[in-house]
C-alpha cells in the first residue's frame, strides 16, 4: 500500500505531474550517476519532454522544472526566490551545477527538447534523460514517467508484474485493500471508521506521533496557501493576463453585512479554493491533494467545515486519513494524472476525496463515506483537461470552486440517503478508468481540444 504521506506532497505549482514530477525525476536521474559511478565523468546532460510534457510543459513550468531536479534541489524544500535566480543564471550562463556539485555544460535551447514526434508508450507523461562524456559519447540514458500527483517510475516499474490491475508496491500493512469492498469489509469486520483502518496501516511506515505531525504539517501548508491567496493581488503569470480574484471576492465577503449562511456557503468555499488555485498558477508552495490542478477543493473544505476560530486538529486527521483513502482508491485502481484520465482524474478525484472526507466528519458511516465519494466522481465523469495556453488558469482555478461545492453537497446527499447506494465506489472508479481510456488525448492535457482551442490567447 502507498502512504497517505505519499498522496498529500508538499511541493510547488502549478503543477503536480508537471513540476513536481519533472523535479523528482530530474533529481533521481542525477542521483543514479553518482550511483553508476559516472557522475565526475559526466560533461553534459540532454532532457526530453515528450507527451503531454511536451505539449503543455511550457505552461506547467516544466523545463525550470528539470532545472531544479537537475540542480538537486527538492520540491519540499526549495526557496522559490533562490531558485529563480539560479535558473536566470542557468540560461545566461549556459551552465549548470549538476546536484549542487559540478559545473557542466547545459543550454535549456538546446539541451531541453520538447519532443512532439516521439509517442510514449507507457504513460502520457514521458521525459528521456541522458548524460553525455566529454567527447559526446552517451555514458546513461533513462526515461521514466510522471504519472499524477507527483508520482514517477521508471519503464522497468511500470513493466512489472501486476496483480488484479494493481501494480505491487509498498510494504506490508495490517489492512491492505485493492478496492473499496476490502476497505469497508475490514471497517466492518473490525468495527472501525475507515481514518481508522488508514492510521493503522500507517503506523507500519512510521511512528504515530510522526504521522499525526505530519498530517499537522499539510494542514498548515493548505490554509497558509489559502491565507495567500486571499492577501495577493495583481495578475498571474503567462499570457493571459488572468487577474487574481480571491482577493476581491474576500474583501466583499468581510465587507458586506452578515447573511444567512446558506446564501454565503459558495462565495465561502469558492473564495477559498480559488485563493489556493491562483497560488498554484503562480508558482506558490502548494500541497497536491492528489494533484496541483486540483489543489483547491480539499483545502477549501478543509477550511470551511473543519477550522473554526481554533483549529480541530482530530477533525483535521479524520479529514485528510479519510481522503487518503479514498484517493489512494483512485491512485491504485486508476489514475490521478490528468494527461491520462482527463481533469476527471485530478477535480473528479478531489472532489470525491473531499466528498468521502467531509461526510466523515459530519459522522457519516464507512458505507455512507463511500457513498460521498461516489456521488462526488459520479457528477464528474467525462471532465475534460483542456486547459488554454497549457496555463493552470482557465478553467481550472473556477473548476475548483465548482468542485469544492459540489463536494459539500454530495456528502449531504449521502447522509441523507436512506440506504447504501445503487452505485458503488469501485464501479464508479472503473467507469472514471474506462472513460478516461476511450477519452480523445484532445482532451486529456495536451491543450488540443475543448476551451483549449476556442478561446483566444491574448
Amino acid at each position: 500500500m502507498i502512504s497517505v504521506l505519499d498522496l498529500f506532497r508538499i511541493g510547488i505549482g502549478p503543477s503536480s505531474s508537471h513540476t513536481v514530477g519533472p523535479i523528482r525525476i530530474a533529481g533521481r536521474f542525477a542521483a543514479s550517476l553518482h550511483r553508476e559511478k559516472l557522475f565526475d565523468r559526466t560533461e553534459r546532460v540532454e532532457v526530453r519532454l515528450r507527451g503531454s510534457l511536451a505539449f503543455t510543459g511550457a505552461g506547467h513550468g516544466t523545463p525550470d522544472a528539470v532545472l531544479m531536479g537537475l540542480m538537486g534541489l527538492y520540491p519540499e524544500t526549495l526557496d522559490i526566490e533562490q531558485t529563480h535566480k539560479n535558473i536566470a543564471q542557468v540560461k545566461t550562463s549556459k551552465t549548470l551545477l549538476l546536484d549542487g556539485q559540478k559545473s557542466i555544460r547545459f543550454d535549456p535551447e538546446t539541451d531541453l527538447v520538447f519532443d512532439y514526434e516521439t509517442k510514449p508508450d507507457l504513460h502520457p507523461n514521458e521525459m528521456w534523460l541522458g548524460a553525455f562524456d566529454g567527447s559526446g559519447a552517451l555514458l546513461r540514458e533513462q526515461t521514466y514517467y510522471s504519472t499524477g500527483g507527483g508520482f514517477i517510475a521508471s519503464g522497468a516499474q511500470l513493466r512489472k508484474p501486476v496483480k488484479n490491475d494493481i501494480v505491487v508496491t509498498g510494504g506490508k500493512v495490517p489492512y491492505p485493500f485493492e478496492s473499496a469492498a476490502d476497505l469497508l469489509r475490514y471497517c466492518a469486520d473490525e468495527d472501525m471508521e475507515m481514518h481508522r483502518i488508514i492510521y493503522a496501516n500507517e503506523d507500519c511506515h512510521r511512528p504515530r506521533a510522526e504521522t499525526d505531525a505530519a498530517l499537522d504539517r499539510i494542514a498548515d501548508v493548505m490554509l497558509a496557501c489559502i491565507d495567500r491567496g486571499l492577501n495577493t493581488e495583481g495578475h498571474l503569470p503567462g499570457g493571459l493576463k488572468v487577474k487574481r480574484r480571491a482577493p476581491g471576492i474576500w474583501q466583499k465577503l468581510h465587507g458586506a453585512p452578515l447573511s444567512n449562511e446558506r446564501e454565503q456557503l459558495f462565495d465561502w468555499l469558492n473564495v477559498y479554493a480559488m485563493a489556493v488555485n491562483e497560488e498554484n498558477a503562480a508558482g506558490g508552495q502548494i500541497v497536491t491533494a492528489p494533484t496541483n490542478g486540483a489543489a483547491g477543493i480539499l483545502p477549501a473544505v478543509l477550511k470551511h467545515y473543519c477550522c473554526g476560530e481554533r483549529e480541530n486538529a482530530a477533525n483535521v486527521r479524520k479529514f485528510l486519513l479519510t481522503a487518503g483513502a479514498i484517493g489512494i482508491l483512485y491512485k491504485q485502481r486508476a489514475s490521478i494524472s490528468g494527461a491520462e484520465m482527463g481533469c476527471q482524474g485530478e477535480v473528479g478525484v478531489a472532489c470525491s476525496m473531499a466528498s468521502g472526507a467531509l461526510a466523515a466528519v459530519w459522522g457519516g458511516n464507512p458505507e455512507q463515506v463511500a457513498s460521498a465519494a461516489e456521488i462526488g466522481m459520479e457528477h464528474n465523469l467525462g471532465l475534460t483537461c483542456d486547459p488554454v495556453g497549457g496555463l493552470v488558469q482557465i478553467p481550472c482555478i473556477e473548476r475548483n470552486a465548482i468542485g469544492a461545492v459540489k463536494a459539500a453537497n454530495a456528502a449531504r446527499l449521502a447522509l441523507h440517503a436512506p440506504s447504501q447506494m445503487k452505485v458503488s465506489l469501485d464501479q464508479v472508479i472503473e467507469t472514471m478508468r474506462q472513460t478516461g481510456l476511450d477519452m480523445s488525448s484532445k482532451y486529456k492535457e495536451t491543450s488540443q481540444g475543448g476551451l483549449a482551442v476556442n478561446v483566444v490567447e491574448c
